[in-house]
């Protein structure tokens, strides 16, 4: 069913497929694009999503009528893969400069046809088996003494194939445990190290929030999160708060920091209604979203309370016209001290 949204009086339509979320519940994409057809015949390129976050750029060499949500076939070493489509037309080429690939360098293979019922069997039957590989393998890794944790297994569409993704904190010498799998599994064996973050993303969960997790369904790329995020927005330093399910510092906690930032920059402080003559410290830099409590701060004005507050030399105007050695004054005071009663 594609239900049509219409906005502005009829002068603008947006479907729903445009913005449907896909069947791999990570990382919805809204095509707003996808009701205009010179869109489309723009480019033969798509992007295909598969388990979780796994994406790939692919090419419709045959001009299939490829649409937000269709399921494919696309071409895979060795064998086929099945995945759906999340992007098509200009957003595509935008998509693939944001992620800096290069053309001349990505092989770009080809969309082979639509996912006929027994390509969706096949591909469940192989799904089906991740979670008993996956607690196969940890034993396995185990059994050899490796220092790696593995978070995720998944299967190639054709079932001939399977990706192992694991968690190290160092380098793994793995050639001896890849003998293994192949042995033990029957396939072919690929291992992608990811960092703990990435293993939130592609198990998902809910947050502290209430709300899915925001590395499982929206954010395509990791930046790193420093304490400094916290002290700026005036935190609890507490760890527990702010970690989140990876055990690392919350991506959320880098959300407002441009917007405290620039609150800095303009001198906001908290606490200060402008009304003293001399203005109160700088408290910190709180609450600057909603800005009831904040003024300006005046960097002259306090410069000019603080000159007028300093302290008076005593006996100013004597020293200034005074020019005998300190010695001499010094001996003068002396003789000037009443004697001790």
């Amino acid at each position: 069913m594609n239900t049509n949204f219409t906005l502005n009086n009829e002068s603008c339509l947006f479907s729903q497929k445009a913005c449907r979320r896909n069947s791999a519940h990570m990382l919805p994409v809204t095509d707003w694009l996808s009701d205009l057809p010179e869109n489309v015949r723009e480019t033969d390129l798509v992007e295909i999503q598969f388990k979780n976050t796994r994406k790939g750029f692919y090419i419709n060499a045959d001009k299939l009528p490829l649409e937000k949500g269709s399921v494919v076939v696309v071409g895979a070493n060795p064998g086929y893969d099945i995945g759906e489509v999340v992007l098509t037309g200009r957003l595509v080429l935008c998509q693939m400069k944001k992620n800096r690939i290069d053309t001349t360098r990505y092989e770009i293979r080809p969309v082979l046809r639509f996912a006929t019922e027994q390509d969706l069997e096949r591909a469940a039957e192989a799904h089906a088996k991740e979670q008993d590989t996956m607690i196969r393998s940890r034993q396995l890794a185990k059994s050899l003494g490796l220092e790696m944790k593995i978070g995720d297994v998944e299967y190639q569409g054709d079932g001939t194939k399977a990706i192992f993704y694991y968690i190290a904190d160092g380098r793994v010498d793995f050639r001896q445990l890849i003998k293994v799998y192949a042995e033990t599994f029957r396939i072919r064996i690929e291992m992608k190290q990811i960092g703990a973050r990435q293993e939130a993303g592609r198990i998902g969960g809910t947050g502290p929030c209430g709300r899915e997790l925001c590395c499982s369904t929206w954010m395509t790329n990791f930046s790193s999160v420093g304490t400094g995020a916290a002290r700026l927005q005036n935190l609890s330093p507490n760890p527990q708060k702010l970690a989140g399910q990876c055990a690392k510092l919350k991506c959320c906690l880098n959300y407002e920091v441009p917007l405290y930032e620039e609150a800095r920059k303009l001198g906001y402080s908290l606490g200060s209604t402008g009304t003293e003559e001399v203005e109160e410290p700088d408290l910190g830099y709180q609450n600057v979203v909603g800005q009831d409590d904040l003024t300006r701060f005046d960097k002259k004005k306090k410069n000019r309370n603080n000159n007028n507050n300093r302290p008076e030399r005593r006996n100013n105007n004597r020293d200034r016209h005074d020019n005998r050695p300190h010695d001499n004054r010094r001996n003068e005071n002396k003789n000037n001290t009443p004697p001790a009663q």
